[in-house]
């Protein structure tokens, strides 16, 4: 039997989701799973309805199938991310990872192919939603505003969190930011895929999940193939770039006033 939802503190009103697949029986049963859960549903069978219903309601978290008519997942994840940007969770019937990096390049947060468990989708929620509190906004102290991680010509704004390679600015997802962060916490050593998926997104008993793989594909897409190395049958670690050639920009010339740093478009919400 399922358990209402422990995500939140006490008195807080209950977690708001959108669920937009266009397969009713689908739709029905993760509907019938969040609502014991103690969640609100609203469902949505199309890609335009979906947008409208998100619109309406301002959910806290959305279930979003990639194969919609009227237009599909991914277009659907743009528009509600220009809008006001929410943490998604993709549902594909493909196991292709080209979907999942573009879906991950539009805003989601993470990624399920059919056929999935109920058990590990509320767990995954659960798990994206804890990390959106966790990570919400604070206010940064004085040490924090001048504090950044620089490793060659990577630079780390943890309390404004930006990032820049040799001082271009790189536009990354929240999530993009969180596992870069994580990595850069022990540079050079491998972190497994388990310990990646429960230290950035919360969830510890996930096996076989492709989930950091897209995600550190993306990353380095967007600063550089060289950034992260793969360790075949155990996981991930920083390398730390090399320093520019001598009459190459150099990366100390990176602006040491964090604050300086151009301010990429970054959804405020783990997105």
């Amino acid at each position: 039997m399922p358990t209402p939802d422990q995500t939140a503190a006490p008195g807080t009103p209950p977690v708001r989701v959108v669920v937009i697949e266009d397969e009713p029986t689908i739709t029905r049963a993760i509907a019938d799973r969040l609502t014991a859960e103690g969640w609100e549903v609203s469902t949505a069978l199309d890609g335009p309805s979906g947008v409208r219903m998100v619109s309406e309601v301002r959910p806290d978290v959305v279930v979003l199938d990639v194969m919609l008519p009227g237009f599909d997942g991914l277009e659907v994840c743009r528009r509600i991310q220009a809008d006001e940007p929410v943490p998604v969770l993709m549902l594909t019937a493909r196991d292709d990872e080209t979907d999942m990096l573009v879906g991950l390049g539009v805003g989601a947060d993470d990624y399920m192919t059919k056929p999935f468990s109920m058990r590990e989708l509320v767990a995954r929620l659960k798990a994206l939603l804890r990390r959106v509190r966790r990570t919400g906004p604070a206010a940064p102290t004085e040490a924090e505003k001048q504090e950044a991680l620089q490793f060659g010509d990577l630079l780390i704004d943890r309390a404004g969190r930006r990032v820049m390679r040799a001082g271009v600015p790189a536009h990354l997802t929240p999530t993009e930011f969180d596992l870069l962060l994580c990595l850069a916490g022990a540079p050079g050593t491998v972190l497994t895929r388990e310990q990646l998926l429960a230290d950035v997104w919360d969830w510890v008993d996930a096996t076989g999940t492709r989930t950091v793989d897209s995600h550190v594909k993306a990353l380095r897409r967007k600063l550089g193939a060289d950034l992260v190395r793969t360790v075949h049958g155990v996981g991930y670690a920083l390398e730390i770039p090399e320093e520019p050639e001598e009459g190459e920009a150099s990366p100390r010339s990176a602006p040491s006033d964090i604050s300086s740093m151009p301010t990429p478009n970054l959804p405020t919400q783990d997105s």
